[in-house]
């Protein structure tokens, strides 16, 4: 019986080593493959950004409509004269 036993604790032995050295194996292989799968997926850097351009030109149509409603709204007596002034100044600084 003892040389039985000897048998199973060496094979128990060897399974056990054997099953850490493939989990450190297998922990090793899955870390390399995210590492590349990282760089692989890293972003590239953005191409040089063009000088920026000017803004359009405004839209006088949107003004003149705005500028409108403000002499409606002075009409109707809603409006001062200094207000309808002030906001005026600020459409057409727009």
């Amino acid at each position: 019986m003892p040389g039985l036993l000897r048998g199973v604790a060496r094979t128990a032995v060897v399974a056990g080593t054997a099953t850490a050295v493939s989990n450190r194996v297998s922990r090793r292989q899955q870390g390399r493959w995210a590492q590349q799968e990282y760089q692989q997926g890293a972003p590239q850097p953005a191409p040089a950004a063009a000088a920026p351009q000017a803004p359009p030109p405004p839209d006088m149509t949107s003004k003149i409509d705005q500028l409108k409603q403000l002499g409606e709204l002075k009409a109707q007596g809603v409006l001062t004269e200094a207000e309808f002034e002030d906001q005026k100044r600020r459409i057409l600084e727009s």
